[in-house]
């Protein structure tokens, strides 16, 4: 395999970082606050460098899939076929999230634990960096279901495509590289030099993603060595400690039971020998918390380790990291019920039913980001406080956000990593519906 050194230089990483960061940085008496130089090196090694390209990537990774389709009935079948796939996943995530959170109840907790928790949670909150985004978010009718779908086909349908563009919005590109693949695909021998524009653009940015790729290990070590020491391993035992299990249990159940049975049946590959090949993507995922920022590293992998179609993951990939979130979803909904627990406010099987919808929701309009499933939650708590108050029950209060968020960010990265696995599987499943030619061979050659 190309640069199998890489792997393991950044599984090395990994372990350094957590070490680094658990024995130095949180053992010594230096605040680790998010302008830690740990902090500030990864983001600048490469997370600044991955999200450079991620606009001109979707740009051009997107008409470029769309042209090599070619006929509009078969990029139909694509499509449909993705977005049933993404969505179909993501329903059957937050269900599982759902299901686990009511039977293991890790917020049940005694009354001395519990109102510790709710004592905090608002100081916590108030003083978190993340309770300006929520209470942006919270702001007129974000916080409602319809806010919510409003939020999406805003972006569906934008009013500037350049103006989404400097905005780095993903979908809205997406939209327009759609529009435009699809009026290239149909312009015959006249669009032949814009097409092949597109295409040469796109292999010169997968260039330049390979030498952004060579930089990972040393961003690798400086962002594990800040979320460990800014958390600290300890943190993670206690009351909490439930909750974690909850969430790593259903994620575990999403990434290594149903995603890898979907593939195996639709996709007709191994689905442990698949994971093993596209790992870098998956580590880099969890390593920047961001599968918008990994998303350069999955067109890569899924291609050039993973054996997928270009035409099927220039597709795929760019709308998976924007609008598929299997983790998230699951978390959205085990945090939310996890949090009506802990504030002793039961709820109902509606309840529930409004949680996996509107978490499922919520998660297509997370931006593929660090923290964004707790600004989206704001959108799940807010339709499951809209049905309690029909009932007289006393609503959520916002900051109970605050309980959680000392250790989102070492949930978030494991998440962030099932989303992106989710893309990846995807991926692999839309490449036997559009092969590459020399695709198609090697897979008829191994089958």
């Amino acid at each position: 395999m190309k640069h199998g050194w890489l792997n393991w230089t950044i599984i090395a990483a990994l372990v350094l970082g957590t070490l680094f960061g658990e024995l130095v940085l949180y053992a010594g008496a230096e605040a680790i606050g998010p302008d830690h130089w740990t902090r500030v090196a990864g983001e600048y090694v490469l997370i600044r460098p991955l999200k450079m390209l991620i606009i001109p990537l979707i740009l051009f990774s997107v008409v470029s899939g769309v042209c090599s389709i070619g006929d509009p009935s078969r990029l139909g079948l694509v499509g449909g076929a993705t977005v049933f796939y993404y969505l179909a996943t993501m329903a059957i995530a937050v269900t599982i999230g759902a299901t686990l959170v009511t039977l293991i109840q890790p917020g049940d907790l005694d009354a001395e634990t519990a109102a510790n928790l709710t004592g905090q949670a608002e100081a916590q909150y108030q003083g978190s960096s993340a309770a300006t985004r929520i209470e942006a978010a919270n702001e007129g009718d974000k916080d409602s279901l319809g806010g919510a779908w409003k939020n999406i086909l805003d972006q569906l349908i934008p009013t500037s495509a350049f103006g989404e563009m400097s905005k780095g919005n993903p979908l809205s590109v997406i939209v327009v590289s759609l529009l435009l693949g699809i009026a290239l695909a149909m312009g015959g021998d006249k669009a032949k030099p814009a097409r092949d524009f597109f295409t040469s653009m796109f292999d010169t940015l997968m260039r330049i993603v390979g030498w952004v790729i060579m930089l990972t290990p040393i961003g690798v070590f400086f962002l594990m060595a800040w979320t460990v020491g800014s958390i600290g391993l300890v943190n993670l035992t206690g009351p909490l400690a439930l909750y974690v299990g909850t969430v790593l249990t259903g994620l575990l159940t999403h990434g290594l039971i149903v995603l890898p049975v979907i593939l195996f049946i639709f996709g007709r590959t191994n689905p442990f020998q698949y994971l093993v090949q596209v790992r870098r993507a998956l580590m880099t995922a969890f390593a920047t918390d961001s599968s918008s920022a990994t998303m350069p590293v999955t067109l890569t992998e899924t291609v050039e380790s993973g054996g997928c179609s270009k035409k099927a993951s220039n597709f795929v990939i760019p709308l998976g990291a924007t609008v598929n979130m299997d983790g998230t979803a699951l978390y959205e909904a085990v945090a939310t019920v996890f949090l009506f627990q802990v504030f002793g406010i039961d709820l109902s099987m509606g309840d529930l039913v409004i949680v996996v919808i509107t978490a499922t929701l919520a998660a297509v309009g997370a931006a593929g980001i660090p923290g964004a499933g707790l600004v989206t939650m704001v959108i799940v708590i807010g339709a499951v406080n809209t049905s309690l108050a029909g009932r007289g029950v006393e609503p959520l209060p916002l900051y109970a956000i605050g309980i959680i968020l000392g250790i989102d960010r070492i949930v978030d990265m494991c998440r962030t990593t099932v989303n992106v696995w989710g893309d990846a599987v995807g991926a692999k499943i839309m490449s036997r519906i559009a092969p590459d030619e020399e695709y198609y061979l090697k897979d008829s050659a191994g089958s």
